[in-house]
Formats: C-alpha cells, sequence, structure tokens
C-alpha cells in the first residue's frame, strides 16, 4: 500500500507521516530530507548551486539511506549522519533552488520509486501524489497559512538551538512556496484526487486521527 502525503513547508506533514507509519507500522520515506541532503552535500563540496551541471557529478558519490532508534529516524549521506545538519539554515535556504533541476529530480524520483515499490509506505513531500506515486492508495494535501507554518518552524529552530528571527523565516516560507509552486518540473501542487487537509488550527495528534479515520487497511 501507498500513501502520499504532499504539501508546502512546515505545514507538519513529515511528523504526521511519521506518526501515521508508526502507527501503521509502514515505511516512513521523507523525501524532503533527500533534497536537503544534496543541498548540505553541494554546500559541503562548494559548488555553485546556480549551476545545475556541477551539481549532476555529486549524484556519482552519494549513498543514502535512513537509519531508526530510540530518537527517531536517522539520514545518512555516505556514512555521516546529517540528521541535524540538513535542517540548517543554509541548507533550508538553497534546497528549493537545488530541487527545480530536472536532473536532480530524476535521480532522486527513481530511487523514491524503487523503495516505495515492494513495501507498504507513507512518503512525504511536495509531488509525490502528481508525480512520483501518482497510483497511491491514499492522497493528502496537508497545509497551513505561512504564519503558522513560520511559528512551527521558529519552534523546531529553537529545540534544535538554532537562532533564526521568526520575520525572516515568515519571508523565507513564502519565497520557497512560491519557488516551489512556480518550478518548471513536478511543481507544488494538490493532485485532483487528493483531500484537503488544513493544520492551521489542529494539532498533530488531531491531523494522525483525522488520517487514520479515512484510511483502510
Amino acid at each position: 500500500m501507498q500513501i502520499a502525503i504532499d504539501g508546502p513547508a512546515s505545514s507538519g506533514k513529515s511528523t504526521v507521516a511519521k506518526k501515521l507509519a508508526k502507527k501503521l507500522n509502514f515505511i516512513y520515506i521523507d523525501t524532503g530530507a533527500m533534497y536537503r541532503a544534496l543541498t548540505y552535500f553541494a554546500l559541503k563540496k562548494q559548488v555553485d548551486l546556480n549551476n545545475e551541471n556541477e551539481i549532476i557529478p555529486l549524484f556519482k558519490n552519494l549513498n543514502f539511506h535512513v537509519t531508526s532508534s530510540k530518537d527517531g529516524q536517522h539520514f545518512w549521506v555516505n556514512n555521516e549522519d546529517v540528521t541535524d545538519k540538513i535542517r540548517q539554515p543554509d541548507v533550508a535556504e538553497h534546497v528549493s533552488q537545488v530541487a527545480t533541476y530536472s536532473q536532480v529530480r530524476n535521480f532522486l524520483s527513481k530511487l523514491q520509486r524503487k523503495m516505495a515499490k515492494q513495501q507498504n509506505v507513507i512518503m512525504d513531500g511536495r509531488d509525490i501524489g502528481t508525480v512520483i506515486l501518482p497510483q497511491a492508495n491514499y492522497k493528502f494535501f496537508v497545509t497551513a497559512s505561512p504564519e503558522v507554518r513560520a511559528h512551527r518552524r521558529f519552534l523546531e529552530n529553537q529545540e534544535r538551538g538554532i537562532d533564526t528571527s521568526l520575520s525572516k523565516l515568515t519571508e523565507s516560507i513564502k519565497k520557497r512556496d512560491k519557488i516551489d509552486s512556480q518550478r518548471k518540473v513536478a511543481p507544488l501542487k494538490k493532485a485532483p484526487d487528493a483531500e484537503l487537509i488544513d493544520t492551521s488550527d489542529l494539532s498533530i495528534s488531531e491531523v494522525v486521527s483525522l488520517l487514520l479515520s479515512k484510511i483502510r487497511v
């Protein structure tokens, strides 16, 4: 079974997907983390992020894998645990640019489809229901207002010890929404058959319960 959860940055989709996967005993695949990991790796190698041709060679040297522990999932690139590093502001600032490149999306899309092929999965991102898993059994589009999403990211950053202003986060999220929605390749949009879930006034547990009530395993 495949469950697709799409939505803009900080809409709560990843947190919901993780909890939902745990309750259903499904594999959770965070596609956003894959784009963030590639962006982190590109920044580390100091390549020009505005030049797709400089990013492409990085593909040959990337090895993604996910592990689970008591404190949750850990994301690894080339045997380096980048779970927290990919959430840093510099990565968040540049990931949408990297995600606009067609060859980047093709490379990661193939990996994502391969991961979803032979197991029950919950996959979240921006184009899961429209491009990656168009035949998913269930599709949801999880969203919230930019201000609510910025406040959520602000609290997450505080917990991680990352110092960012709320106003800058709000502007950053609005900018990212625009880039994600207007890119030529696999833009952020709701699949026609996806159910819209506005989380602005809902807690994570309420959203999880709502989605669970709609899924028949």
